[in-house]
């Protein structure tokens, strides 16, 4: 599985996943902040952005794609942050090669099952007849007349991609995607453990990591400390960019 990735500055080695139906692009403006401290990589997980499509999508397998990528760059340990699906490979990863991370960094997602809640976005993106559309305000209008969600159809317009001639696609491997949605909700396993440096940050906002998660937490991650960042949902690092970076570099550089 080849990953589509973009580097920039230098230092040690800090890899960000984005979450699900994401890309790296998505972390482009804070990946160049954190270059000024790190080596930051930005990935495009499986069957998302410029990476290759695949039938499957497991954690397992985004667990290997990232060590073969960290093999692939001649990387032996790093600081890993991950949003969402991101955060979920990230702390699959960690509690499997704990050698490899150096720190970890998870966002708005926690270790438990997550019962699956991407349904509505789904059938939206499949009743979109690409077939049929010119122009990308097409598929912005019928977007929003299914999820009346100004945000969350801007970031999903990001996948929309024009091809040679004049038809779309989308980026992400929907129907791929779609297909292997339950396995996105996936918790780890009852053995998991990651001694290292940990840090959790949640939106104010967000449902995605409550209080009574904090014990599964340190559980399994027993180094973990948690930061709530008010005033933001679920992309914390989207609503509340400084505030957000300033947490991240305080960690990796004071913890």
């Amino acid at each position: 599985m080849q990953l589509n990735y973009k580097v920039t500055g230098e230092g040690q080695p800090l890899i960000i996943l984005h979450g699900f139906l994401g890309s790296l692009d998505n972390w482009q403006s804070l990946a160049k902040e954190l270059s000024l401290s790190y080596k930051v990589y930005i990935i495009d997980l499986r069957n998302h952005g410029k990476s290759e499509h695949a039938q499957k999508h497991n954690y397992m397998l985004m667990e290997n794609d990232l060590l073969d990528f960290m093999e692939q760059q001649n990387i032996s340990s790093a600081h890993i942050l991950g949003h969402s699906m991101g955060g979920k490979t990230a702390m699959f990863f960690a509690t499997q090669h704990p050698e490899r991370v150096d720190k970890l960094i998870v966002v708005d997602i926690g270790p438990k099952y997550y019962p699956q809640h991407h349904q509505q976005i789904l059938l939206a993106l499949n009743s979109v007849d690409l077939t049929t559309i010119s122009t990308r305000q097409e598929v912005e209008i019928h977007l929003m007349q299914q999820l009346k969600d100004v945000g969350v159809v801007q970031w999903l317009m990001k996948n929309l991609k024009r091809e040679s001639g004049e038809s779309f696609s989308w980026k992400f491997n929907l129907s791929g995607l779609t297909k292997e949605v339950e396995n996105i909700g996936e918790a780890l396993p009852d053995s998991a453990y990651f001694p290292n440096p940990t840090l959790f940050i949640r939106g104010g906002k967000s449902n995605y990591i409550l209080d009574d998660d904090i014990d599964l937490i340190t559980q399994i991650f027993p180094s973990a400390k948690l930061a709530t960042i008010p005033k933001s949902g679920h992309w914390v690092h989207a609503e509340q960019p400084e505030e957000f970076l300033a947490v991240v570099l305080s960690f990796l550089k004071n913890h």
